[in-house]
């Protein structure tokens, strides 16, 4: 299987590159791992909607210049559906079994994610009605992911 990130925003913390690096080598025994790492569009202080509207579309379009046709994909959203640790086990191990075998996540920047990126995703994920930095926040994504194919493989991962 092919997992993707695309996140939009670089990581610019020591730890969280060497927390995003562990959990990329990590998942590199399971699947085919990559992140793309997508600038973000710089928001001027004060920003009006249509401002931040167009800052969203820019970075949507972006996104959607890195995502096949042939995959499927999650949009982490805060109005997105909240599963557990082992639900998301189970979606990546059906789509998996469903001939999915591209599957990108998608982090947006500090605006969320544009209307457009929304209507592509298959799904849409909540991990909780809180806000989290994008660079933090990448980190819980991965190892939910590793935690997922650890469930999914009968290994032991704590809970």
């Amino acid at each position: 299987m092919n997992i993707t990130v695309i996140s939009v925003g670089k990581l610019k913390e020591k730890y969280l590159k060497a927390a995003v690096d562990e959990y990329s080598k990590r998942l590199s025994r399971y699947c085919k791992f990559r992140i793309i790492e997508l600038n973000d569009e710089k928001t001027p202080d004060n920003a009006s909607e249509k401002e931040e509207l167009q800052i969203k579309q820019k970075e949507g379009q972006k996104i959607l210049n890195n995502i096949k046709d042939n995959t499927y994909v999650i949009a982490l959203d805060l109005k997105g559906n909240m599963v557990s640790s082992e639900e998301m086990a189970d979606m990546i191990n059906d789509l998996g079994v469903r001939g999915n075998s591209n599957i990108v996540f998608i982090i947006g920047g500090s605006l969320g994610l544009a209307e457009e990126v929304l209507k592509r995703a298959n799904y849409k994920l909540c991990f909780s009605k809180m806000t989290f930095p994008h660079q933090l926040f990448r980190v819980m994504l991965l190892e939910q992911i590793y935690r997922s194919y650890r469930i999914n493989n009968g290994e032991p991962y704590h809970k």
